[in-house]
């Protein structure tokens, strides 16, 4: 299944905080979630956003609402599930 992404302001600001190295793999990684939320993606227990996708340090925290996923941090892990 195809999906659309659709990336909260929250998740623009982290993003542009990030070195561009870091930016780029979050990026291409992103570009995967479109194709069958391809990736190292796992659905969250008790937590809010309900999926993450894995790059590296960092995670990428979204909800998927029908075929639209809503990106909404991209963060450290170590303050991702805080």
């Amino acid at each position: 299944m195809r999906y659309t992404l659709d990336i909260q302001p929250t998740a623009h600001r982290d993003l542009r905080s990030l070195s561009p190295e870091i930016a780029r793999r979050v990026v291409s990684k992103l570009a995967l979630l479109e194709d069958d939320l391809g990736g190292d993606v796992k659905r969250l227990t008790r937590h809010t956003p309900a999926h993450r996708l894995r790059v590296g340090d960092y995670r990428v925290l979204f909800d998927i609402v029908g075929p639209t996923v809503v990106v909404q941090r991209v963060i450290h892990r170590s303050k991702a599930y805080d």
